[in-house]
């Protein structure tokens, strides 16, 4: 089944003053309903990585685990989460940062990668760019590298793919 992007659009439901007034969110839920969305969405992506050279696949809290795991397990890579702050258990380590609608912190354990590794970071959406960043900053700091950033929908407007660019990592 090939990637139809058109369709793809047709099924993610745009929520306008949620959870902000003047914010219009990208609900992603309805892809999850539909399995022909959901799997076209999931095989770009594990496509996309199969023949690359990388080690883990690490994911943002909440809606990029949905895709993370899955291309995780299609992959057979560990799967790193990026939580919000005081979600995780052991040694952590936090970033702050700040989105279109206020700041927030996340987290990932201190043994989630090594020097050397070489992580894919999934996200549903590519707002600001300030969680994606954030997470590259934690990653990075751990001694890996981020290899790209991968989001099924990227809000132009706001910038943050280019802000992620702007830091030397390529956005898909």
């Amino acid at each position: 089944m090939s990637y139809d992007e058109h369709y793809v659009k047709s099924v993610v439901r745009s929520i306008p003053d949620w959870p902000e007034p003047g914010i219009l969110f990208r609900d992603i839920t309805p892809i999850f309903q539909d399995p022909r969305a959901s799997r076209m969405v999931a095989n770009a992506f594990i496509d996309r990585y199969m023949q690359m050279d990388i080690t883990h696949i690490a994911c943002i809290d909440a809606r990029g685990f949905l895709f993370g795991a899955i291309i995780a397990h299609q992959l057979n890579k560990p799967l790193i989460l990026v939580r919000k702050k005081g979600k995780l258990p052991g040694e952590t380590i936090h970033q702050d940062y700040t989105l279109e609608y206020g700041t927030a912190s996340v987290e990932i354990q201190k043994d989630a990668v090594t020097a050397g590794d070489k992580v894919v970071l999934i996200d549903d959406l590519i707002a600001t760019g300030g969680t994606a960043l954030a997470a590259c900053t934690l990653i990075n700091g751990l001694g890996a590298s981020v290899v790209e950033v991968a989001a099924l929908i990227d809000l132009p407007d706001l910038n943050g793919s280019q802000k992620i660019q702007d830091t030397g990592v390529p956005v898909y």
